[in-house]
This record gives structure tokens, sequence and C-alpha cells, in this order.
């Protein structure tokens, strides 16, 4: 196991770059919170934060792409591996600001609020992000692998309610009830698709933390 170590002294580069990394946690589900946000009540200060959420997170991640490649060359191994780590961050979570960003926008252009069900449901799945988000955070910040596990475990969650809101849509004569099914879809195929991120996060803390990979291990052990 790696935490110990890790726990250890590090150089100046390698802290900047690993607070950077948890600051875009932080960013990211600051997103995710003003998504629900906007969702539920229409809120234009929120829909403004998502965006300069999404703005702050391609910051980051320029910030910390221009900075590795000259710290990696100075540590040791493990803090490499922290800086890796971080660039699979930065990555992942400019990603997730990306989708909420398209969430935030596809349902600010449209012209009805959301049907009660549709827009329970993708409130729903941008809570169950949330928590990841800031499990993620936790996790890379203790050193700890139990909020990372608990990321696993919320991905099946948010997987089931889109498969619900999926299959709603696809019975019979439902899209010709309900205007904009397309754009319903497409926004929870994005959040869906955000969790997915965020489960790469906590499998890369594994990896980070503990000296093991998720990777290759089946789905279903893996959350369980």
């Amino acid at each position: 196991m790696l935490r110990g170590k890790l726990n250890g002294s590090r150089s100046r580069e390698t802290h900047e770059l690993t607070e950077l990394a948890l600051r875009a946690c932080l960013v990211a589900s600051d997103a995710a919170f003003n998504i629900k946000d906007f969702l539920a009540n229409s809120s234009r200060m929120a829909f403004l934060a998502v965006r300069d959420c999404e703005k702050e997170l391609d910051r980051i991640e320029r910030q910390i792409d221009e900075q590795l490649p000259a710290a990696i060359t100075q540590v040791s191994e493990l803090e490499a591996r922290e800086l890796l780590a971080c660039l699979r961050f930065s990555t992942d979570l400019e990603r997730i600001g990306d989708l909420l960003w398209g969430v935030g926008q596809r349902a600010q252009s449209l012209q009805i609020r959301l049907p009660k069900p549709d827009s329970k449901q993708l409130i729903e799945m941008t809570g169950i992000l949330e928590k990841m988000l800031q499990s993620v955070r936790e996790s890379f910040a203790r050193r700890d692998v139990d909020p990372a596990s608990y990321v696993l475990r919320a991905d099946r969650e948010i997987d089931q309610v889109y498969r619900s809101l999926f299959r709603r849509h696809l019975e019979h004569d439902y899209h010709k009830k309900v205007q904009h099914g397309v754009d319903v879809l497409l926004m929870a195929q994005a959040l869906e698709r955000a969790g997915d991120h965020a489960t790469n996060l906590a499998e890369e803390l594994f990896r980070l933390i503990e000296g093991r990979s998720l990777r290759h291990m089946p789905k279903k052990q893996v959350k369980d």
C-alpha cells in the first residue's frame, strides 16, 4: 500500500499541482450543484455559475498540462505517479465540466419547462454526480479509498436512473406526448457519461493510494 509514503514530504511543484487537481474537484462539484439548481428552479445565476465552472476547469487543465512536464522530471517515482494522477484528474474533470455545461445549454434552449417525471430524474442523477465528485475530492485529499469505493457504488445508482428514464421514453406513444424527448435523453446521457468520468477518477485513486488497478476487474465485482 502506498498511502503512508504518499503522505510524506513532497516537492513544491507536486504540492501545487495536487492542490490544483483538488480545486478542480471542488469546481466540478459546484458545477453539478448549480446544474441541479438550474434544473429545479431555472435560476439564471445557477446557469451562469455552470458556465464559469466550465471555464475554470479549462483553465486548470491548461495550467496542469503546461507545468507537469517540467515538474515530473525532478521528482521521485512516487511523486511522478501523483503528478500523473493530477493530469488524469484535470482531463476527466474538464470533460465533466463540458458535459454539465452542455446540459445547461440544452435545458436553457427549451421553450417549455421539462415534464415533472423527467426533471425529477435528471435532478436525481445530478445529485448523485455531485456526491460522487465530493467523494472523489475527499478520497484524494485524505488518501483514503473509502470515499472512492462509494463513487464506484454510486455509478451503479446513476446508471439505474438513466436506464429507467430511457425505458420510459421508449414506451409506446410516450414520445408523442412529451415535447423535447430527444433533448431529455441527451441530457441524461451526458450526466451518465459524467458519472463514468467520476468513476474513472475513483479507479485512479485506488491505483494511486493502494497501488492496484481496478481496470481489468469485472464491473460488478469492482462496484461491490
